[in-house]
């Protein structure tokens, strides 16, 4: 149980995000997207419409693990993991402190589904990846909010993400905001910059699918989406940009609300689409 950790503190209930990240140019440019995640984050702390976090646990696509790992050191560095992109992509940083008592907290309470064992607690290894400062950044540009990310097993069964989601849901009372980053539809493959307004159907499918599964509350749904066989294997020749939804699913309940923004498909293959609950 997840209740009244020695390293934070009872707060009212934290809302729950799924972000799409999509190109991690969207951190430095002017687009509706980067927009969009400056103009949520405005809507946290004293007096407005979410409470400040004492913490982020951020799920990111892009810290694959065998079993599954938390960020355990005081500074997390900030990785810029990709290629291509211009030096001012590069330069960016995002110096968020770490929370490591909170970290070694979880890593004695957080249990893998199965076989059932306790999570390992990286010190130095890894950090924040762009999946998670990426979006973190537009929307907390001061970093003054500790960051821990809690890393996926990717030989794991889907429901499997799930189940550790669901464990998250009492953080939700503790100041935490729980995040995930990925991309509802996530194929590089047939991606395409001249189809910004002509997403491929099978991108639109799927889209829409997940999104109704959502709607309908139907959370537990969304870790059985590879029994749509090809559409599936379209929408994500491998799924690690989909199964951060799964921990973000997991951690709801059933009187959360949802709001959607950045309901687009960017490139003819990478969904856009971000949601809150609260």
């Amino acid at each position: 149980m997840l209740k009244n950790l020695q390293n934070l503190t009872p707060s009212p209930k934290m809302p729950v995000l799924f972000l799409g990240h999509g190109s991690p140019m969207n951190a430095i440019e002017d687009n509706s997207y980067r927009r969009q995640w400056q103009a949520l984050g405005q809507e946290f702390g004293d007096g407005k419409k979410y409470p400040q976090p004492s913490l982020i646990l951020c799920i990111s696509a892009h810290w694959i693990t065998r079993g599954w790992w938390l960020t355990g050191m005081d500074k997390p560095k900030t990785i810029h993991d990709f290629g291509g992109f211009p030096q001012a992509l590069f330069d960016q940083q995002y110096p968020a402190l770490g929370a490591p008592k909170v970290a070694q907290e979880l890593s004695r309470l957080l249990v893998s589904p199965i076989p059932k064992g306790f999570l390992e607690v990286d010190l130095e290894q890894w950090g924040l990846d762009h999946g998670t400062w990426s979006v973190l950044k537009p929307m907390f540009p001061a970093a003054n909010i500790p960051v821990v990310q809690l890393s996926m097993d990717y030989s794991r069964a889907p429901i499997e993400h799930f189940q550790l989601g669901q464990q998250l849901q009492q953080l939700r009372h503790q100041g935490v905001l729980i995040v995930g980053s990925g991309n509802i539809v996530h194929n590089l493959r047939t991606l395409d910059r001249n189809r910004h307004d002509k997403p491929y159907d099978w991108a639109l499918e799927f889209d829409a699918i997940t999104a109704k599964h959502v709607a309908d509350k139907n959370y537990a749904a969304l870790s059985e989406f590879l029994k749509l066989g090809s559409l599936a294997t379209q929408a994500h020749p491998t799924h690690d940009h989909y199964l951060p939804l799964l921990y973000s699913a997991g951690a709801l309940d059933s009187k959360d609300e949802l709001r959607t923004f950045n309901d687009s498909i960017d490139m003819g293959s990478i969904s856009m689409r971000s949601m809150i609950w609260n």
